[in-house]
């Protein structure tokens, strides 16, 4: 066909929107995992982070999150993660530590008292240790830790008031070593579950109770399934950002710093909301139904010492990342 002058004004009025088109598409499309209900902190800072990161990138780099478990429960993700099936994948450290044994240190049972114990060992030489040891298993750990908080005890049964009371107890916890060794140095019978089977669980009556931080035990709802709540600060953990490290090497290094940028940003913000969101969820919580006591953790600390816990794990952690543990949180056996 005979090529018109208003065919071709046609086609060049054409061309720039084409190009504007391809301009805004992202040229980095990646996928972020976790196991939290959509309203917990983490999620909401985390999209948050990854609006900024489109933003600031004038669109180059997409995360789309997926929050709940809906890429895989946490050791698929882990597995996916570390192949690059997916890009981006937020973890406790505990159940990271399947693959970095080290990921879990600062879970041991009742090392912490204290929010500024935990911050000056994981943003300083505890949380280098850690971060360089996932480092070497094909993952990097993007930006500092956020904040999943002190695990506490739930049950349909009795309080927990001392270590007796953990006898025979049916528990579920993460399906981590650790938590496993703790409960069962305390005489209970734990049953590794991921997050998004507790619920139905309890309710089959299938565990007497589980452990988790108290924004949990909200977000869960948990409160429906179980009457007691026992604030035994058993153990802390936190939530490592990982990145496949082929993708996160070959992402231009400029690219990379804001996205590390703006995820620090939000780990930030994210520890802030749980700390304010603490004092405040015990009241909720207790209006809700749920019946709260404190515990001495003094006599849980002697009950690990005496089944040999502590020795057991220094032994598996070694001098060195032990020695790291108790210059930020004090001696332990």
């Amino acid at each position: 066909m005979p090529i018109t002058r208003r065919s071709l004004l046609a086609t060049a009025a054409a061309l720039p929107l084409v190009a504007i088109g391809r301009a805004r598409a992202a040229e980095f499309n990646y996928r972020l995992a976790h196991d939290l209900p959509p309203g917990h902190p983490l999620n909401v800072r985390t999209v948050e982070a990854c609006t900024r990161i489109r933003d600031a990138t004038g669109g180059r780099i997409e995360i789309k999150v997926f929050a709940d478990s809906q890429l895989g429960s946490d050791l698929v993700s882990l597995g996916q993660v570390r192949s690059g099936e997916i890009e981006f994948f937020s973890v406790p450290g505990l159940i990271l530590s399947s693959a970095v044994p080290a990921a879990s240190i600062n879970g041991v049972g009742f090392a912490f008292g204290s929010y500024a114990q935990v911050w000056a060992a994981m943003d300083g030489k505890l949380g280098g240790f850690i971060r360089n040891e996932i480092g070497q298993r094909g993952m990097a750990a993007v930006g500092r830790v956020w904040n999943n908080g002190f695990r506490q005890s739930t049950t349909s049964t009795v309080p927990i008031l001392s270590p007796d009371d953990f006898q025979g107890l049916k528990l579920r916890v993460p399906a981590s070593p650790l938590s496993t060794s703790l409960f069962k140095a305390l005489g209970a019978v734990p049953a590794a579950m991921n997050l998004d089977t507790v619920y139905s669980a309890l309710q089959a009556h299938v565990v007497d109770g589980q452990e988790t931080p108290l924004a949990l035990i909200q977000a869960v709802k948990l409160y429906e399934v179980q009457e007691f709540c026992s604030l035994t600060n058993h153990m802390w953990d936190g939530y490592w950002l990982l990145a496949n490290e082929g993708v996160w090497r070959g992402m231009p290094s400029r690219l990379r710093d804001t996205v590390e940028q703006e995820f620090d940003r939000s780990a930030q913000d994210e520890r802030n909301d749980l700390a304010k969101l603490d004092p405040n969820l015990r009241g909720d919580l207790a209006m809700a139904g749920l019946k709260l006591n404190a515990v001495e953790t003094g006599a849980f600390r002697q009950a690990l010492q005496r089944a040999g816990f502590y020795a057991d794990w220094r032994g598996k952690y070694g001098e060195a990342a032990w020695k790291l543990l108790e210059d930020a949180a004090g001696a332990l056996s």
